[in-house]
């Protein structure tokens, strides 16, 4: 079960990760997830607890929101940068649900699920690589903070998320509606 720890990470930074994100948007297009992945060879790091869940993802645990897992490393800049964001915004995208199928192939909650599986008690983040190969999940995690960003409530935002991807994409996780 997801487990909501707040973070220290300053407005400040928030918005400078959503600002370098939104252009990752347009580089990112409508790709959709795919069962495929690059294998995640050593890369001479600490290793991180890391387990393979049934469907193929993996996941890797850090000590906190800014480091990011060993599966990150061959990413783009543009790809950590959405992660760490995820993770500063996990309030948010806990409210937010995917559009890729992966409630159904993965059994994630909300949008939050395709890139932090959990947040411990100690701060520690589980992280997920799903994220890392659908462009679906990317572009709802930088589109609902951007939203977010702009003074958008949290009620309005799911409902554009909803309202955008209601047609053409694959059933919602099966996230609750924000409260007012």
């Amino acid at each position: 079960m997801f487990q909501a720890r707040r973070f220290s990470m300053g407005r400040n930074k928030i918005q400078m990760l959503i600002g370098a994100v939104i252009v990752t948007v347009s580089v990112l297009g409508a790709v959709g997830c795919s069962a495929g992945e690059a294998g995640h060879a050593g890369t001479g790091k600490p290793e991180a607890a890391e387990r393979l869940m049934p469907n193929g993802d993996l996941r890797q645990t850090t000590a906190s929101a800014d480091q990011l897992p060993p599966f990150m490393d061959d990413k783009s800049e543009e790809m950590q940068l959405i992660y760490k964001l995820a993770a500063a915004s996990h309030e948010l995208l806990t409210s937010m649900p995917c559009y890729c199928g992966c409630g159904e192939s993965a059994g994630h909650q909300s949008n939050l699920n395709c890139f932090v599986a959990e947040i411990e008690e100690d701060g520690a983040i589980v992280r997920d690589d799903h994220g890392t190969r659908c462009g679906v999940c990317l572009n709802i995690a930088v589109e609902a903070s951007k939203l977010k960003r702009e003074g958008m409530s949290d009620i309005d935002i799911r409902n554009a998320i909803d309202e955008k991807y209601k047609e053409g994409y694959a059933e919602p996780t099966p996230t609750p509606i924000p409260s007012v």
